[in-house]
């Protein structure tokens, strides 16, 4: 029993001690930290995607503190929201932080690229890039076997017909998904640049349009018809400038490959008020009743109609039957007069006959005197 008593008084002895010298190393080795921080870190989402350009959350609280020229708007999950509250925390104003959006530079669905081989290895897009650089003919495209799927935590991304999608209202542009892509066809670009290039294909024209039907091919027809200046063609693939695009769409419709991509939502037509539908439905049935008024009205002045075409054509009819009338007539005088005609060359040929005998006699009578003369 008192051996017992004895190892309990001893526990309690050592603890005693161990929790003097904890406090006094507590008191000694202390680091006074920003309270800030812990509240910066509290507004922050905590998703530690590295979207900011830090480690995490946690790194980019203490960046914050610890750089008072280091901007709150480097969070794109929380958007302006967070930017607003870390702005209250270090007495600063957010500034408008212009929203940024994942875009993926490739095109090349099942149906448009060229398959180079059967993959049926690691299903990741990194091991089909060391064998070969990937399944498809195309070395610049998706493969499609989603690195950038896997790596998104807001589920913003899929694979569509082989190449990666990006959802636009999911997206909070962190980069994980382009960090993820082997061949860096993801790019964060301005949300508000809505016609884009979907294409990574440098190779010549004619190579590329072999390797991919939607592929860019470096006609610089793009190039042309902007009338801002927005579009470069280098390295046989076009470029826009976000900065001088205007959205207006020209590129796009000049594309001969579809590889350029007008993203701009249709206007939908204004929904009508429950009385505009109304005063539609009564001008159709008003439409429909003149309409069925004119279909009895029809009979009656159908037959006037036809009266009168009658009319006109038995008009006609009798016209036709007095010109052919006066023809004949003429022709009859025209055959009476022909005779006459012929008979008088029939006078006039036996004229010449009975002529033709006297002649013939003072011929002959006029070379005897000559013959008498010279004898």
């Amino acid at each position: 029993m008192d051996l017992i008593v004895i190892a309990i008084v001893v526990v309690v002895a050592i603890g005693l001690v161990a929790a003097c010298i904890l406090s006094y190393a507590s008191k000694v080795f202390y680091v006074p930290v920003d309270e800030r921080v812990s509240k910066l870190r509290a507004e922050l989402p905590g998703a530690n995607c590295g979207g900011c350009g830090f480690a995490g959350c946690d790194d980019y609280a203490n960046a914050l503190v610890e750089d008072p020229e280091l901007s709150i708007n480097k969070c794109p999950v929380g958007g302006a929201a967070v930017a607003a509250k870390l702005g209250e925390i270090l007495g600063k104003s957010a500034e408008a932080g212009e929203k940024q959006l994942a875009v993926v530079m490739c095109n090349g669905t099942r149906d448009a690229v060229k398959p180079l081989l059967a993959y049926n290895d690691i299903k990741t897009c990194k091991a089909a890039k060391n064998l070969f650089g990937g399944m498809n003919a195309c070395p610049f495209g998706c493969l499609g076997l989603g690195d950038c799927e896997a790596a998104c935590d807001f589920d913003a991304i899929h694979i569509c017909d082989g190449v990666a999608v990006v959802n636009k209202d999911a997206c909070v542009a962190c980069g994980a998904c382009a960090k993820a892509c082997p061949n860096s066809l993801i790019r964060i670009s301005p949300a508000k640049n809505l016609v884009v290039v979907k294409c990574h294909n440098t190779e010549k024209g004619g190579v590329a349009r072999k390797e991919c039907s939607n592929a860019c091919i470096g006609c610089m027809k793009c190039q042309k018809v902007c009338k801002f200046d927005a579009i470069t063609v280098e390295n046989n693939l076009a470029y826009i400038d976000p900065e001088k695009c205007k959205n207006c769409g020209m590129c796009a419709k000049e594309c001969p490959t579809g590889a350029i991509h007008d993203e701009r939502k249709k206007k939908a037509a204004p929904k009508k008020s429950p009385e505009e539908i109304e005063a539609l439905k009564k001008a159709a049935a008003a439409k429909k009743a003149a309409a069925a008024a004119k279909k009895e009205d029809a009979p009656a002045d159908s037959t006037d109609a036809k009266a009168d075409d009658a009319k006109e054509k038995a008009a006609d009819t009798t016209a036709k039957a007095a010109d052919v009338k006066a023809d004949d007539t003429k022709a009859d005088s025209a055959k009476e007069k022909t005779p006459v005609k012929e008979v008088k060359v029939e006078t006039t040929v036996e004229k010449a006959e009975e002529k033709a005998p006297e002649t013939v006699k003072e011929v002959v009578d006029e070379s005897a005197d000559i013959g008498d003369e010279n004898v």
